[in-house]
């Protein structure tokens, strides 16, 4: 997530305070991705040091107020301009859980994988919930021009985002699941069309497995 380039974002529209900011962030957002003040000034005075925002005084409350600067619109006209990089993608802590827990002592991956799902699915019906609120936000908006419909159309994208990477999720696991299966149908078929050892004859289907003897001879069971 680019902080620094939600705050250029929102400083375009003017200058701002720091919980202005913070504030702002978190409406377009719907608080998904909560700030707290003192990353956005921590922010903020990296944008000053690159040259990015200047302070533009006060305002009548004392605020300090920070203004974006030609530089800090033409790195934010880049940012809109250019697609997000996949080459490094981001870490995803259930895509490491389930590639550690592949052989993992005393875990089973199913177990695991379908814990997963069950939290997933109600993430989905909780964001499903939510977009049906945001929608009836955007309808009151449209027809109420007082009424905060740019917040309430972020918010809105935001959720079906949201609302897609859990159908995908979902998806992922029941492939993850199959997948399991299939290969650990592949081993038993493996294991069972393989030679018996060097030495010993195979028994036949049915018959009672040899039995050695401690001086090395083999008799059968009767």
């Amino acid at each position: 997530m680019s902080i620094r380039h939600g705050l250029l974002a929102l400083l375009e529209r003017g200058p701002r305070y720091g919980s202005q900011l913070r504030t702002e962030f978190e409406s377009r957002t719907g608080a998904t991705w909560p700030l707290n003040v003192g990353q956005v000034y921590t922010t903020l005075s990296r944008l000053e040091r690159d040259g990015m925002v200047v302070q533009d005084g006060e305002d009548e409350a004392g605020h300090a107020l920070y203004a974006i600067t030609e530089s800090g619109r033409a790195e934010l006209l880049s940012w809109f301009e250019n697609p997000v990089d996949r080459t490094s993608p981001a870490r995803d802590e259930l895509a490491i859980k389930l590639a550690m827990a592949v052989g993992a002592s005393g875990v089973d991956i199913r177990d695991v994988i379908q814990s997963q799902r069950r939290h997933t699915v109600k993430a989905m019906q909780d964001y499903t919930r939510l977009k049906a609120q945001a929608i009836t936000a955007v309808e009151k908006a449209v027809a109420d021009p007082g009424a905060q419909e740019r917040d309430d159309v972020a918010w809105l994208l935001v959720l079906e985002q949201l609302i897609f990477q859990t159908e995908a999720e979902a998806r992922w696991l029941d492939h993850c699941e199959a997948r399991l299966i299939r290969l650990s149908a592949a081993a038993t078929a493996s294991r069972a069309a393989a030679p018996a050892p060097t030495g010993r004859t195979a028994s036949p289907p049915g018959s009672t497995p040899p039995v050695t003897s401690r001086a090395g001879s083999t008799a059968r069971s009767s």
